[in-house]
């Protein structure tokens, strides 16, 4: 089974949310300046309205002039802030919506730029999927909440300045319980902070063990584990259950304090507010908008949604930098000769995984045209051997040539064109099989591609299709041998200067592997070829074989001369001893 454990959080590298958060405001400036102007304008008809409406109603009683001009003034202002409000609405969405790609876009160019190990190395599949879905639009509000939060501070602190212009005794029985207001904010801020981000890692676990059970689905079924497996996937949502709880209970808090310090607030001004009615220091027009006003200075309510939102979007930004923050694989520029033949050249090559040696002082030429089998046993280092060649991973130490360039100095895309690879499991993109054996640097032909897959032995089970090369991938029951198949004529459909084949034949049975093997020389485009291998028919139809022990290349050489060694013959053998010959297959075959 995959691992029970998610990385996510713990081996993520350190990574401040502001970079993202202020890219995401810079690919939406003119809609987040538009959110902020009319946020603002909304605010300043909120804070001009009770004065209006004081001012309405003292000349209503008064019966003095004026009251059609202000009655007309108090519509305009409620007109203007409802239809500011309606379209802060809408471009809050388009704004989120944008932004929120644009989060997207860059988190998955920066995870399909690293190095395939690199991800896996801090990041579980569930935990990358919540950091650029549910995580990547809660940061993409960001830009928004802050412009219509920078605006909303219009709204408590006009209120409390047109309090002060009212009457400045009214100003100070507000303030005299302002300091309670503020201590409930950073209490709030605080707390929610923490839980939020909990809550986050959390969602991120449970997706991890969702998608670690959805691809072991076999396995579970045939264990017949699946109340098992279900209560693990699901542990989490105890944890998830209590943090989403402390969340609302913080809000709760906060709500619940500001829903009882308020009206105190209202009730300590409206008495200061009658003694100085009575007193005839105010109108009753002016008690009422300093009312409101005490009702608008006070407002915690909206300053603490909008708070709330961004400590979701930062902590969320945070979640989408720690996957930014993973160096990328760098790239230079250098042409690769045009006349070269793929030759390669490995110098002093290290490299570490986890703190192991997997690849030790690798010094290797393998010369343009040549096919090379790399044979070893389990674990002994192939695969990264096969990796490296072909820059799908760096070296720790040491230097990987490509006709005389380094690979980390070539042009990335024509190395693209240049390098082929096969895989003992490949994946299929496209949606039909035509498609998946075309994908890769170059549009292909329909010619091309049929020729591709003859080369491969595939032809044939395609025709058999409903729909032949046009037949969906998802709805095509495939065995495994079928599959490579599909991926090794992908490969030849691309063949550059390099074919590097990992494994690629395992599933193949004899008949078809001596097809590829002599499709390689004939009708695939002429280069090098590096064939990880595990059949001794393979090795020895090889120009050269690399045996590769313990990270070392322990000898290289034609495979007659290799196999008088009895370790190497060793390589090959059954589990009862007897070598694995395939059909008329020996030393010097």
């Amino acid at each position: 089974m995959a691992r029970t454990q998610s990385p996510a959080g713990a081996a993520s590298p350190p990574a401040r949310a502001r970079p993202v958060l202020v890219d995401a405001a810079r690919h939406s400036p003119a809609h987040t300046s538009a959110v902020l102007i009319l946020s603002a304008i909304s605010a300043t008809a909120a804070v001009a309205l009770p004065g209006v409406l004081g001012v309405t109603l003292d000349r209503a009683l008064g019966a003095s002039d004026g009251l059609h001009r202000a009655v007309t003034l108090c519509a305009l202002l409620i007109v203007v802030e409802v239809v500011s409000d309606a379209l802060v609405a809408f471009l809050s969405g388009v704004t989120n919506a944008r932004s929120t790609a644009r989060i997207r876009r860059r988190g998955v160019a920066h995870l399909l730029n690293l190095e395939p190990r690199r991800a896996a190395d801090h990041f579980t599949v569930g935990d990358l999927v919540t950091r650029l879905t549910s995580n990547a639009a809660e940061a993409g509000t960001a830009p928004v909440t802050v412009a219509a939060g920078a605006a909303s501070l219009l709204t408590p602190l006009g209120g409390l300045v047109a309090l002060a212009l009212t009457d400045l005794w009214l100003a100070a029985a507000f303030l005299a319980g302002a300091p309670l207001l503020l201590l409930l904010l950073r209490t709030f801020t605080r707390s929610a902070s923490d839980s939020v981000t909990r809550y986050q890692r959390v969602q991120a676990a449970l997706a991890s063990r969702l998608v670690e059970a959805l691809g072991g689905a076999r396995t579970i079924a045939a264990a017949g584990t699946a109340e098992r497996e279900r209560a693990r996937v699901l542990a989490p949502l105890t944890e998830l259950s209590a943090q989403g709880r402390r969340m609302w209970q913080v809000y709760g808090r906060a709500v619940a304090g500001s829903g009882i310090l308020v009206p105190m607030l209202i009730a300590l001004v409206v008495a200061v507010g009658g003694i100085r009615l009575v007193a005839g220091d105010l109108s009753v027009g002016q008690l009422l908008s300093a009312t409101a006003y005490t009702s608008l200075a006070a407002g915690l309510g909206a300053v603490t949604g909008q708070l709330n939102a961004l400590l979701r979007s930062r902590s969320a930004a945070r979640r989408t930098a720690e996957l930014l923050a993973v160096p990328a694989t760098r790239h230079g520029s250098t042409p690769l000769p045009a006349s070269g033949l793929g030759q390669v050249e490995l110098r002093s090559v290290t490299v570490v995984r986890n703190g192991a040696l997997v690849l030790r002082d690798v010094d290797l030429t393998i010369p343009g045209g040549a096919v090379l089998a790399v044979v070893g046993r389990s674990g002994s280092g192939k695969s990264t051997l096969a990796a490296v060649i072909g820059r799908l991973t760096d070296p720790d130490t040491g230097e990987v040539r490509l006709d005389g360039v380094p690979l980390a100095e070539a042009d990335p895309d024509q190395l693209r064109r240049e390098v082929g690879y096969a895989f003992e499991r490949p994946v299929l993109f496209g949606d039909t099989v035509g498609a998946a054996i075309g994908f890769g640097p170059a549009e292909l032909t329909v010619r091309q591609i049929e020729d591709a897959a003859r080369a491969a032995g595939a032809h044939a089970f395609v025709e058999r299709l409903p729909g032949r090369y046009a037949a969906p991938v998802a709805g095509v029951p495939l065995s495994g041998g079928e599959l490579q198949r599909l991926g090794l004529a992908r490969a030849f459909a691309h063949a550059g200067r390099l074919l590097i084949l990992d494994d690629a034949t395992s599933s193949l049975d004899s008949v078809t592997e001596l097809h590829v093997g002599r499709a390689l020389v004939s009708d695939v485009r002429a280069g090098t070829r590096v064939l990880i291998a595990h059949r001794v028919s393979t090795a020895a139809r090889a120009d050269l074989v690399a045996w590769v022990e313990d990270g070392r290349i322990r000898a290289v050489g034609p495979h007659p001369t290799l196999w008088e060694n009895a370790e190497y013959r060793a390589i090959f053998a059954d589990p009862d001893g007897s070598a694995d010959r395939g059909p008329g297959k020996g030393p010097g075959s």
